[in-house]
């Protein structure tokens, strides 16, 4: 989140008194996320709004659709988040910042949402690394919902400038659960990741991605697992 608010920052409009407000509309043809596909292969439209101040101060939300014929069955996903960013200097920069995760819509049977608190390393607008824990993660077994457990995940991401305005973009992550006892309730995880390229031209920017994560991802979450599969994003900043 705070590398795509320091890329964003050039389109954000002035309110004054520090105080700027920015965002984005976005269509994907797969609402990919941790390795895992909410929209099931479908598109997913989705947006961004937010306010920072110059401090390192921000807040916003992040919405999307998704595909309601995956538990728990709802329609849309809202995150509001909050956070704050450190300068270390003229290329680094760290953050601290939090997330809830709210399944809305839809004919929802269980309650699956969650709330998330993370730590970051940013170098310029290159390079990424980020610790997650989220407390009250949901736990399944393919499609049985079993509990709540303690999760945490780690990850990293980077995008190299090719010139003429093309990125070669890449990430991975892994993504543990703790357990709640032996079995089926283990502690378990699985490493994703993926790696494509983007175009930015003004306020505008594509994305094509090749994804892919470890079959285990199936175990912890009623998701199709993005393995082998080939996305594209089309983003416009304002």
């Amino acid at each position: 989140m705070l590398l795509a608010l320091s890329t964003a920052a050039a389109g954000a409009a002035d309110l004054g008194n520090g105080l700027s407000a920015g965002g984005a509309l976005t269509l994907t043809s797969d609402y990919i996320y941790r390795g895992l596909s909410e929209s099931d292969g479908r598109l997913a439209g989705q947006f961004d709004l937010h306010l920072a101040h110059t401090s390192g101060s921000f807040l916003g939300v992040w919405g999307s659709t998704r595909y309601d014929g995956l538990a728990p069955y709802a329609q849309y996903v809202i995150e509001p988040y909050i956070g704050h960013r450190f300068d270390l200097g003229s290329a680094w920069a760290a953050g601290l910042g939090a997330r809830a995760h709210f399944l809305v819509g839809g004919e929802q049977e269980i309650n699956d949402d969650y709330e998330e608190v993370s730590a970051s390393l940013t170098y310029l607008d290159v390079w990424s690394v980020s610790v997650t824990a989220i407390p009250n993660a949901v736990r399944y077994w393919y499609d049985r919902r079993l509990s709540r457990t303690p999760a945490y995940v780690a990850d990293t991401s980077v995008q190299w400038l090719l010139g003429n305005h093309f990125f070669l973009t890449a990430g991975t992550g892994y993504y543990y659960s703790t357990g709640t006892g032996p079995g089926i309730e283990r502690a378990t995880g699985y490493a994703y990741g993926n790696a494509g390229l983007a175009c930015e031209y003004g306020r505008w920017r594509l994305d094509v991605g090749y994804f892919f994560a470890q079959k285990a991802a199936e175990r912890l979450f009623p998701y199709p697992t993005a393995d082998e599969r080939v996305a594209a994003t089309l983003t416009w900043r304002f």
